[in-house]
Order: C-alpha cells, then structure tokens, then sequence
C-alpha cells in the first residue's frame, strides 16, 4: 500500500498490518493518534528497564508497561495485538540483532514485559499544522537516526548510547518548533539538540545508523530529538538474552488521541 493512500483509522491500519498489506515506516499515517516505540523483555529485567526509563525520560518516556504474558495495551490501544500491529520487529539476543520479522508470535512467552515509549511521530501533526515542513513524510522515507556521543544514566544491567532522530527545519521555523514539540514532553519534548551535528558525536549526517538520509537544504538547521530507538542501542551494549522491538521508524500507531499527552 502507497502511504499516499490515506489511513486515518488505527485500526484499519492494525488490520492491514496483520495481512502484510502496510509494511511501511508509520511515519504520516493515522495523523492525530499517538505512536509509541515497543521494548519487550523478560520479566526478570523488567524492573532493571523500568529505572532506566525513570532516570532517562527524555529517550524513554514511559507511556503505558503491561503485564508478564500480556499483549493487548489495554490502557492506549484496546483491541490491539503488539504481538502482529507493527509492520516490522527486531529481535536481538545477546547484543546481536538476530532478526527482523513481520509478527513475534513465534517469540513470545508468557514472562514477557512490554512498554510502550513515546515516540517523536506523534507530535509531527502538530508541526505540519503549524506549517513547519517535515523532508522525510514529503519524501516518504524513514526518519534519519543517529547514536550519539551522549550518555544515559545507567540503571542495573542498561547503559549506552542516546540514539537522536533529526529534521531538518528552516531558520525561520526553529523558535516555533521549539515551542510545538516542547508541549510533548512525554514523547520526547523540546529538541535535544540544534545545529552542528559534530557536537553531540555525529562524524557524518547523510550515514545514519538507522532510517534513511534526507536533504538538508540550504536554508535549514539540522534539528535533533532524543529518539525512543535508544534501548535498541542500549540492547547492543547491555547483551540482554532477548530484547523485542519494533524496526526503526516503525511504530505501534495506538487508538489514543497525540492531544492526551499534549501540555496545554
């Protein structure tokens, strides 16, 4: 399906997802609802994930943690499956990236912890409504992330890098970006960082590390948030047995409105 067809229902997009008929980044889809990152985990790290998320709210603003064996985010997305609701999922194993797959039925267990982090998406119908441009959805491409230089604060067996997503934004556009994003601090807030993308440990801009390269024209500033991919470079680092997520730029689209967690 072209992501210029237009699908406003969550979900509408849950069912085309379970019969492989969207398997694109969610990026522009489902404008107005809420998109969240997916971290799934035994139960035996679940409270390790918990303090970390707690002591780095910025990359990891906990929007919703369901129960050892559940699957359905009663809280944000009734009648959803975070099971087969996201086009793509990454499975890593001891700091390795072992796969990535369609559904992770053939994954799940009974001891398994989910969360829902907050992602960026959700306040990018807020920047288009106030006419600041976004390359990526115009591009129909996935969001440019980077691992940064930047630190997290460490909470039993998690530490690593903050993983950055950036847009590029016209000049003119920087002090109302700030202002929009900054009414969303629980899926990442104001930016993290603004303009010289060496400073925070980014060597090259058009090779992220994960999504793709957009255009930074000549007008623009690179503009960067702290991106709810970061546990997946923590995984790389920390080497947990399993961790479950979603594929980069790939997100669980829930059934709750972005204003529900808009600051007023």
């Amino acid at each position: 399906m072209n992501k210029t067809e237009l699908i406003e229902d969550p979900k509408e997009l849950w069912n085309l997802i379970r019969e492989d008929k969207y398997l694109k980044s969610t990026a522009g889809v489902a404008l107005g609802y809420l998109q969240t990152n997916l971290v799934t985990l035994p139960s035996e790290y679940a409270f390790d994930f918990l303090l970390f998320c707690q002591r780095n709210p910025k990359p990891c603003p906990i929007l919703e943690v369901m129960e050892p064996g559940e699957y359905e985010p009663k809280i944000l997305a009734k009648g959803a499956d975070i099971r087969t609701d996201i086009p793509y999922y990454r499975i890593y194993e001891h700091g390795k990236l072992v796969n990535e797959t369609k559904n992770i039925i053939d994954y799940w267990k009974d001891d398994l912890v989910s969360f829902l982090i907050g992602c960026s998406f959700t306040f990018e119908t807020a920047m288009l409504n106030a006419n600041i441009s976004l390359r990526h959805i115009e591009q129909d491409t996935t969001v440019p992330m980077y691992i940064t230089n930047l630190e997290t604060q460490a909470a039993g067996k998690f530490s690593g890098p903050t993983v950055v997503s950036m847009r590029p934004i016209k000049k003119e556009h920087l002090v109302r970006t700030v202002q929009v994003t900054s009414r969303f601090p629980g899926t990442h807030g104001a930016p993290l960082h603004i303009g010289n993308p060496n400073e925070i440990g980014i060597n090259n801009i058009d090779a992220p590390d994960f999504g793709e390269k957009v255009e930074i024209k000549e007008n623009e500033i690179p503009v960067f948030w702290a991106c709810g991919v970061t546990p997946q470079a923590v995984a790389l680092k920390s080497k947990p047995p399993i961790m479950i997520t979603h594929s980069p730029g790939y997100m669980f689209v829930t059934s709750t409105r972005d204003d529900s967690v808009a600051v007023i």
